[in-house]
C-alpha cells in the first residue's frame, strides 16, 4: 500500500516541475496508462495553482534579482516568450508551457502579463488534458524506445 502512495507521489511531485516527467516516471513505475495521465495533468495543475496565487509577487521578486544581479533583461529565452505571447498570447503560452516550458514559467508568464488567474487555470487544465493524453500515449507506444535511454 505504502509502495503505491510513493509511486503516485513521484509522478505528481514531478509533474508539478516538468510535466513530461510525469508520463516517463508513470511507465517507469509500471502504472495504467489513465494514473499515470490522471497524475500527471493533477501535479501540472497544483503548479499552476499555486503559481497563479503567488504568481505576480514572485515575478517581482524575479525581477529585483536580475536587476540585482545585472543579468540582461531581455535574453534568448526572454525574446522566445515574448515573440509567442505577441503570436499567441494566453492559448500560445498555454499550449506550448507542457512541451517547452514547466507548469510554473508557463504560469508564470502569464501572470506577468497580467492574465485573470480563472483564464489561466482554464487554458492550463485544458492544455495540461491534450497534451497528458498526447504525451503519456506516445511514451507509452514507444516504451522500449524510452527504455533505452532510461
Amino acid at each position: 500500500m505504502v509502495e503505491e502512495l510513493l509511486k503516485y507521489a513521484s509522478v505528481y511531485l514531478i509533474s508539478m516541475v516538468k510535466f513530461i516527467g510525469g508520463p516517463l516516471t508513470g511507465m517507469s513505475l509500471g502504472l495504467s496508462y489513465l494514473e499515470t495521465v490522471s497524475l500527471t495533468i493533477a501535479g501540472m495543475m497544483t503548479s499552476v495553482f499555486v503559481f497563479s496565487v503567488i504568481g505576480r509577487a514572485a515575478s517581482r521578486w524575479y525581477s529585483a534579482y536580475r536587476r540585482k544581479a545585472q543579468k540582461p533583461v531581455f535574453g534568448t529565452k526572454t525574446r522566445f516568450i515574448i515573440r509567442i505571447w505577441h503570436n499567441f498570447g494566453m492559448l500560445g503560452v498555454a499550449f506550448f508551457t507542457p512541451l517547452l516550458l514547466t507548469p510554473i514559467a508557463g504560469t508564470m508568464i502569464a501572470a506577468v502579463f497580467g492574465v485573470p488567474r480563472r483564464q489561466i487555470l482554464l487554458y492550463m487544465l485544458c492544455s495540461g488534458i491534450l497534451w497528458g493524453f498526447i504525451l503519456t500515449f506516445l511514451v507509452y507506444r514507444f516504451r522500449e524506445v524510452v527504455l533505452q535511454y532510461l
